[in-house]
């Protein structure tokens, strides 16, 4: 990608190295809620309290030069150009998310939000959470590397902020309440591959604007293959299990995606049209 040089997103939230100082004032019930959020994120209770030097949880700010974040500011802010555009031409306003960079653990409006389950968008506050050693994870786990790649991971998420301006998140999740959870699980999965669909939207966009290289598209098609249900169930468990798909298997992602970054067009991603296929 032809990122560097180019203008960032000013929508970023750097809360790497903060450490989530939690109250434990109030005698039994402060300690019960400590050892909670130990319990559900791994660290250290000790690490979650106040030094008693009047530190309630410091910030190590990153280096003003961070590649890695000028690389999200730049994809960010591509996608913010993008989908102004694309809801203009469709008679809309387009409200710009943040991107919250966290390592470990952060609070968000959805819950904790922990390294261990990987980048997601919370509609409560319309937040992408994203600690970046996935990107690590992605390359050396999954086989997928490549600034492409990672683009595509951030633009998935922000397809999920443009579900939640659109309404259909809250219709998702409103219609999964009252179905089975095998039925709830299908209908995960065709809003996921939306999400797909709408990455390729804007990979299709910043084509057109030049960001591209040769190769790119094809990194993110291997990325979205990496990350399908089935091949990720075969890698866990030994099997695959279609019932249990809550984002799609590799060929539906894949499939998806490209039609998002041949298309780039919004009415070529009706996932719930087609049953997602």
């Amino acid at each position: 990608m032809r990122w560097q040089g180019r203008a960032g997103s000013t929508n970023i939230e750097d809360r790497r190295g903060m450490r989530m100082a939690l109250p434990v004032g109030g005698g039994i019930g402060g300690l019960v809620l400590l050892l909670l959020f130990s319990a559900l994120t791994g660290q250290n209770p000790a690490d979650l309290l106040p030094t008693g030097d009047g530190d309630t949880g410091g910030v190590s700010e990153p280096a003003a030069d961070d590649p890695q974040k000028q690389f999200i500011g730049v994809v960010l802010k591509d996608t913010e150009d993008t989908w102004n555009e694309v809801f203009r031409e469709h008679g809309g306003q387009y409200r710009e998310p943040r991107v919250v960079l966290f390592t470990d653990a952060t609070p968000s409006a959805c819950g904790v939000g922990q390294s261990a389950m990987g980048p997601f968008y919370c509609p409560g506050d319309q937040k992408v959470f994203l600690d970046l050693s996935f990107f690590r994870e992605l390359d050396e786990r999954f086989g997928a590397p490549g600034d492409f790649a990672q683009a595509y991971v951030v633009a998935h998420e922000i397809g999920h902020h443009v579900q939640t301006l659109t309404g259909l998140s809250e219709r998702v999740a409103s219609t999964r309440q009252q179905l089975s959870r095998g039925e709830s699980n299908a209908l995960s999965v065709r809003q996921e591959l939306q999400a797909d669909c709408y990455a390729g939207v804007w990979g299709h966009y910043a084509g057109r604007r030049g960001l591209l290289e040769p190769g790119d598209a094809e990194e993110g098609l291997r990325a979205a293959a990496a990350i399908g249900d089935d091949r990720l169930q075969r890698e866990g468990q030994g099997r695959v299990v279609p019932e249990a798909f809550t984002h799609g298997s590799s060929e539906q992602r894949v499939s998806w995606l490209r039609r998002g970054l041949e298309s780039g067009r919004i009415e070529a991603c009706d996932t719930f049209a087609t049953g997602g296929r």
